[in-house]
This record gives structure tokens, C-alpha cells and sequence, in this order.
């Protein structure tokens, strides 16, 4: 149950806002790409829940960014959360290049390294805040460590590192690390499971990162040592093979599953009114019948791959909403010069007029989308907010990775949970994927018996995680485990 933690505001002398006589403050420092920032503010409803002060940290652009596209909840109509905008050095906001070797968002960099400049004013914060709480709890994407590694001076302040992946992810990760052929000695510990079910083949990390974010994630590692323990998105109502095994290799410090972090329920009446036109093209359609394309974020597309993507969706004969975007520049506010996509002459006019197709090129409202009961799958990059967010809503993936933890994470849905299938293989990354192969892949989750038996293990993976959430659930008794850990 929600504690109450008594506060007082007050405006220390530097113009923040700090609680006089607090219990527990809780500093938010997420990493500045939407699917970072988006997890961290889920996470933040959770623990205001509790009745426990916020306080968000990161530059007035990504603050911004994070607010007006956070879907299910209002940041702005709840108490107790502080967003505090601080200052970074200008940094370029350069176009995403389509037709890029590697599908990495290496123009995003610029801006990732500006808010690794944020480590005095977020310490001038901790230092105000340590003041007058009883203790401060300090919650940093595992990319911004070089940024809180002052806490460690203070002392009534504790660190968390969020890792904003998989626990399956992670846990392959850290075999990487320890070099290959321990995996055996630590699934034999830890499960009766055959071991390939729980450790199946997956791709090497080469394609998944440029060489300069390589060595900006290896620039925050020395800082980890600080952190009290690590905090995921996920659940061990699907994932707890890989919390166990994490356990295993990292002893020394405490794991927490607080996921899912995105709201689980979407209520009717976040429509404040009006509801998204596609919401309204939805609502016209049979249960399960349109297949939701969207690849997230930091995706962008060659015109030469759009134009094979819109054949394949049009001979499909399948109901689809297709979110065609081009990828976020590091301020997604610098609108001076941004790529508009462009689909095949005719091709919208004709799939809208038919009815069976729908173009969002703005910000689609994802988890309202993915709740509807119209939607019976999910053509997705495989990000893992994306992923959580699919699994949430009982919705099967066709997986279609482009970088970063994305191809493993296509692993997971695929081959451990079983609730999608492959739209391109990793092998093939640099080859274009031409429209039969996208129309089969659609056919095969939208009209097969096959694609009903990924729907049907979906659902059953949604109600497990609701289940989950109740009292005396595993994730419910996560996150009260947690909140009386961090108020103890």
C-alpha cells in the first residue's frame, strides 16, 4: 500500500524547489532518447504512487520531449513530481542519414554528449536535497553514471542504475563480458529448464553500435561501482530465468524487476475529450484484424525500402496502420529542416480510400493503440520499450531489428516467449527486405493459424503479467519490496 511522506516546499537559494522535512526524495536522471526518457517516466508514476516525491532531471528539451509524448498518464496533472531543466552546452541537431551502412542513430550523439555535462548541477541538487530529507535516492539510466558520480560524497544519497534493456539482454551481455562456455555451470544452478530453451542462439553484438557510442558507453563503467544495485523494466512473470542468472554472476548487489513500467490499463477517459483519428479508424474495424506498423524512434528508412514496405502492406490485403516517421533529431524541437517521406504515388489515397490502410506521420498515441481490441499485431523494430509495450497488450510482434539490443531482443519474442515471428533475419541486416517477404510475414501473423497460436500465447502472457500486479503478485511484490527498501 502507498505510504504518506509529509513535505513541505520550500525555494532553496539557488532557485530550486527542495522539500523542508521530507522522509525520502527519489532524483530521476534518464539517458536523452525517447525510449530511455519514456521508460524513466513510467517508472517515476510508479513510485509517486507511493506517495514519494520526484524529482526529473535533464535539459529543457528532453524534459519537454519526455512530458508531451508520455501516453496513458498526465506528468503534468500529478503532484509531487519536479522537473528540473538544466543547462548543457548547444549541440548539433543534424538529419538521420536513410541510407546509412549501419541503422544506428549516430547523428543522435551530439546531444547524448551534451547531457553527459550535467554532473555539477545535478550534484548542486543532491547536495540541496540531502539537506533536508532523510535520505535521497538517486534512480540514473546506466548511460548517465559519469553525471551522478557525486552522490557517492554524500551521505544520506543513494544510487541506482536502471538498465533500459531485457533482463535477457543483460544477462547475455555479462556472459559476453565473462568470455564464453560459463554459461552452463550458471543455468545448471539456477533452472531445470533444457538449457536451450534458456539460452538460445543469438547474433553477435557487430552492426548493433557505431565505435564512438562504444566507447561512450565504456566512458560510464568505471562510475557502476558506486550503485547500490540495478533496477530493470521487465517482470519475472516472463523474465525470471534471466533475473535468476543475472543473481548468479552479480552477487553482489540487488536486482529489482519493477516492470512493467508503462501503464498496463489504458483508461477510456485519457481521451480528454477527443479521441486520435486513429482511434476513431480503429473503432470501425473487426477484433484482431489490423496489423500496427511502427519502428519506433531512431529508424530511417531508405525511399527504396518505404517504397517495398508500402507493396508489401498493400498485397497483404491486411487492415494496417502504418506510423511513417523519419527518426527523431537530437531536439526534436528543431523543425527548421526535417525529412518528409514519401510513399509511392497514389499508394495513400487508394489504401485510405479502400479502408484498409491508415498513414500516421506525427506522434502516434502507441499504447492506445496497441490496447485496442482491433489490433491483432505489431510490425516493430523490437526496441524494448516497444517490445514491453506489446506484451502489455497481449499483442504479437513481427520483428524487424535495426540496432543496438533490438536484435536480441527479437530472440526473446521470437524463439523464448514465442509471441512473433521473423520479418528480417539479422544476418541479412544490410540487405533491403523486398515486399514479398514483407507481405508473407504479414500474412503469416495476421491470416494463419499460426499467427492465431502467437495471438492466443500473447494474450496469455498479458493476463499473466496483470495477474502479477494484483496483491501479493510477483512484480506487486517487487516494487513494494523496493519502496520499503528505499524508505527503510
Amino acid at each position: 500500500m502507498a505510504s504518506n511522506y509529509n513535505s513541505h516546499e520550500k525555494v532553496h537559494n539557488n532557485g530550486t524547489k527542495i522539500f523542508h522535512q521530507t522522509e525520502v526524495v527519489v532524483v530521476v536522471v534518464p539517458f536523452p532518447a525517447q525510449g530511455h526518457l519514456n521508460q524513466l517516466l513510467h517508472l517515476s508514476r510508479l513510485i509517486l504512487s507511493y506517495n514519494i516525491p520526484i524529482h526529473f532531471i535533464g535539459t529543457a528539451t528532453h524534459n519537454k520531449q519526455a512530458i508531451i509524448r508520455a501516453q496513458g498518464w498526465d506528468p503534468k496533472s500529478v503532484a509531487n513530481i519536479h522537473i528540473h531543466d538544466f543547462n548543457v552546452p548547444s549541440f548539433a541537431s543534424p538529419l538521420p542519414n536513410p541510407n546509412a551502412k549501419t541503422k544506428f542513430p549516430s547523428h543522435l550523439l551530439p546531444s547524448f554528449e551534451a547531457s553527459s555535462k550535467l554532473r555539477e548541477p545535478v550534484a548542486n541538487l543532491l547536495q540541496s536535497l540531502s539537506s533536508v530529507a532523510k535520505r535521497v535516492v538517486v534512480i540514473y539510466d546506466s548511460l548517465m553514471a559519469c553525471v551522478v558520480q557525486d552522490a557517492i560524497h554524500i551521505a544520506n544519497c543513494e544510487s541506482y542504475t536502471f538498465h533500459s534493456v531485457s533482463a535477457f539482454t543483460m544477462f547475455l551481455y555479462f556472459m559476453d563480458t565473462m568470455g564464453k562456455g560459463k554459461e552452463k555451470a550458471f543455468v545448471g544452478k539456477n533452472s531445470h529448464d533444457d538449457y536451450n530453451n534458456i539460452i538460445p542462439e543469438v547474433p553477435s553484438l557487430e552492426g548493433c553500435f557505431s565505435t564512438q557510442f562504444i566507447d561512450f558507453i565504456t566512458s560510464q563503467y568505471e562510475f557502476h561501482k558506486f550503485s547500490k544495485g540495478s533496477i530493470y523494466n521487465t517482470t519475472r512473470a516472463i523474465e525470471s530465468p534471466y533475473m535468476e542468472l543475472i543473481e548468479s554472476i552479480i552477487s553482489t548487489k540487488t536486482h529489482w524487476a519493477l516492470g512493467p513500467f508503462n501503464p498496463i490499463v489504458i483508461e477510456k477517459k485519457s481521451y480528454k475529450g477527443n479521441k486520435h483519428f486513429s482511434i476513431e479508424w480503429l473503432d470501425k474495424k473487426s477484433p484482431r484484424s489490423v496489423i500496427y506498423v511502427s519502428f519506433g524512434t531512431t529508424t530511417a528508412f531508405s525511399d527504396e525500402q518505404i517504397r517495398e514496405l508500402s507493396i508489401g502492406l498493400e498485397q497483404s490485403k491486411q487492415n494496417f496502420i502504418w506510423v511513417l516517421r523519419d527518426a527523431d533529431k537530437g531536439d526534436i524541437f528543431d523543425v527548421d529542416e526535417v525529412r518528409r517521406v514519401e510513399l509511392p504515388k497514389g499508394f495513400e489515397e487508394r489504401v485510405e480510400h479502400e479502408g484498409v490502410g491508415l498513414i500516421i506521420r506525427d506522434w502516434a498515441p502507441q499504447l492506445e493503440i496497441l490496447s485496442h481490441p482491433s489490433i491483432g499485431g505489431f510490425m516493430s523494430h523490437c526496441g524494448w520499450n516497444s517490445c514491453m509495450e506489446s506484451i502489455t497488450m497481449g499483442v504479437p510482434i513481427a520483428a524487424w531489428p535495426m540496432h543496438s539490443d533490438q536484435p536480441r531482443n527479437r530472440v526473446l519474442v521470437t524463439q523464448v516467449l514465442k509471441v512473433g515471428l521473423v520479418v528480417k533475419d539479422w544476418a541479412h541486416r544490410n540487405e533491403l527486405v523486398a515486399s514479398s517477404s514483407i507481405e508473407s510475414a504479414v500474412k503469416r501473423l495476421m491470416a494463419t493459424k499460426e499467427g492465431d497460436e502467437m495471438r492466443q500465447r500473447a494474450m496469455n502472457l498479458k493476463s499473466v503479467i496483470l495477474k502479477s500486479k494484483d496483491e501479493g503478485g510477483v512484480s506487486r511484490v517487487e516494487i513494494d519490496s523496493f519502496i520499503a527498501h528505499i524508505t527503510r
